[in-house]
């Protein structure tokens, strides 16, 4: 199944920006190749917390609270159509002038998504993270339904000496999405 992207608009109740259409990508190629190799479905997390695009930004927070996480897969009708991470929440809240209650997940949530099938092998995973610069990958099964989340800390706690992951694999891609990809300011004071 490799890497796959989902990019549904989703409905919005209140003037949101317009996000701008996304794009294709190939899938990487590397694929489970021995029966050994440790797949995604090994390590991924499936006590996940969803929400739907009408989500009121103030549940999704308590979801978020509740399930000890800052990403949530929003979906409709079962199907995975975005993510929303607490920092989309935190950052909509404190540059518009709307309460939480009344700011919906649609409004703010990324209609961009990268995913991981439960099959696809570990460092092909890791490969998308590090190439699409993400944390968390929502691990997507038969008809687009959400069965797990595959994150940086589920990678990181299997890897190391005597472990099935690399740990320079898991320190590589870790490097590729905390990199700058802009000039980092430079504050001066008086």
């Amino acid at each position: 199944m490799g890497e796959r992207k989902v990019s549904v608009p989703l409905p919005t109740t209140t003037a949101a920006k317009p996000r701008a259409p996304s794009r294709s990508l190939k899938a990487h190629p590397r694929k489970r190749h021995d029966e050994d190799a440790m797949t995604i479905n090994d390590i991924m997390t499936t006590d996940v917390k969803t929400c739907s695009p009408s989500t009121d930004v103030s549940a999704a927070a308590a979801l978020m609270l509740d399930g000890d996480c800052g990403f949530l897969p929003v979906v409709d009708d079962g199907k995975l159509i975005g993510v929303v991470t607490d920092r989309d929440m935190y950052i909509a809240l404190a540059t518009r002038d709307v309460k939480p209650s009344d700011l919906r997940v649609g409004d703010v949530a990324s209609t961009k998504v990268w995913t991981c099938s439960p099959d696809d092998d570990v460092y092909a995973a890791l490969a998308t993270m590090k190439e699409k610069r993400v944390r968390r990958l929502p691990v997507v099964g038969f008809g687009g339904t959400v069965v797990g989340i595959v994150s940086m800390n589920d990678l990181l706690l299997r890897a190391g000496a005597r472990k099935p992951i690399r740990t320079d694999e898991v320190v590589g891609t870790f490097q590729g999405i905390c990199a700058h990809h802009q000039p980092v300011p430079h504050i001066h004071t008086a």
